[in-house]
């Protein structure tokens, strides 16, 4: 009988024991939590999330947001040409238009025996390069030379690079070309139906494409003895005007920029040549750089040319242009000669 009664009583002693420790468990959580909402303040940022634990007496710095800065005006002056909703030839001329050019031949430097740098200028003036100037619209857009070369640009598809040398090493942006082809922005006022100005907004002025007349090209005369050709490989080209300054001072003729002629290449297969005598049978201005159907006076070469200078500034060459073209003519002809001596008849 003892037994069962002292067994009774550690029972009751062990649940009061556990009763009491829950009890002051869940007071010393309230406590805690208490506690921690009264001694600490909490602060929202800009961005909705809590701070860390901040004091009394405290300040939260706040961020101020930068303005981000107005997008550059790299819109070029390009003529908007709009679609033709219907076929606009009675032939089917889709695939034509989506030729691809093909690849060059590779080169080896060891088979290379002769090899020079020449530099020319076009004249889409002469009657040869008038095709450079053919005004027409189509639906890839206007077929002047200048316009093929600015489309490209705008459509981010070839890469620009900076008139500070021709070995391509400083690339341009939209808005760099913009600039140097269409002149600085001017400030234009703006008038309401009173006539009182209520602003100004930033404009260029009109750009004439047509004033585009003149283009360098960079290329190298390769010799390969294996094939045992002479191979002419364009490098770069350039649109070439002249720069006159705001007080009318003429600084000369210049390049604006320069592309990549292998990059072009792709581009320059899907634009046609304007030929005269037959519509149908239209060349690439692919094809019309590879078969060479152009005239552009030599204007420089690594031909007995230690100073790397133009031939304009060959002494006694500067107020003769006569003698400048004869020079050229000169540099052709030792080309020419070079390939001619090579062989026996």
């Amino acid at each position: 009988m003892r037994k069962i009664i002292v067994k009774y009583l550690m029972l009751a002693l062990c649940l009061g024991v556990f009763t009491d420790v829950a009890v002051a468990q869940k007071k010393g959580g309230k406590t805690r939590k208490a506690q921690k909402r009264g001694a600490t303040t909490t602060k929202k940022n800009l961005r909705g999330k809590t701070n860390s634990k901040v004091s009394a007496g405290q300040t939260d710095t706040l961020s101020v947001a930068v303005a981000a800065p107005a997008p550059a005006n790299d819109s070029l002056p390009i003529k908007a040409v709009r679609k033709s909703l219907r076929p606009d030839e009675a032939v089917d001329t889709k695939e034509i238009k989506d030729r691809t050019p093909l690849t060059y031949e590779h080169l080896r430097a060891d088979d290379a025996v002769f090899r020079h740098k020449v530099w020319r200028e076009i004249d889409t003036r002469e009657k040869i390069n008038q095709t450079f100037n053919y005004k027409a619209d189509e639906n890839n857009g206007n077929q002047r030379f200048i316009s093929i070369l600015l489309k490209a640009i705008q459509d981010d598809a070839v890469t620009v690079f900076s008139n500070v040398d021709d070995r391509f090493t400083t690339p341009m942006s939209k808005a760099d070309v913009a600039k140097i082809v269409g002149g600085d922005e001017i400030d234009v006022p703006i008038f309401d139906s009173n006539g009182v100005q209520t602003g100004t907004k930033k404009m260029r002025n009109e750009v004439n494409l047509d004033s585009f007349y003149k283009y360098r090209i960079k290329e190298e005369v390769i010799f390969d003895k294996e094939s045992s050709r002479l191979y002419w490989r364009i490098l770069g080209i350039a649109p070439v005007k002249s720069v006159i300054t705001s007080m009318g001072v003429n600084l000369g003729e210049t390049e604006l920029f320069w592309v990549y002629y292998p990059d072009m290449r792709p581009i320059f297969a899907k634009y046609e040549v304007y030929n005269g005598k037959n519509f149908g049978a239209r060349m690439s201005w692919e094809e019309l750089f590879e078969s060479r159907m152009f005239y552009g006076r030599i204007i420089k070469s690594t031909i007995n040319n230690p100073n790397d200078m133009f031939i304009k500034n060959f002494r006694g060459m500067a107020e003769n242009p006569i003698l400048q073209l004869l020079e050229g003519e000169t540099i052709k002809e030792t080309i020419f000669n070079y390939e001619q001596d090579l062989w026996s008849y």
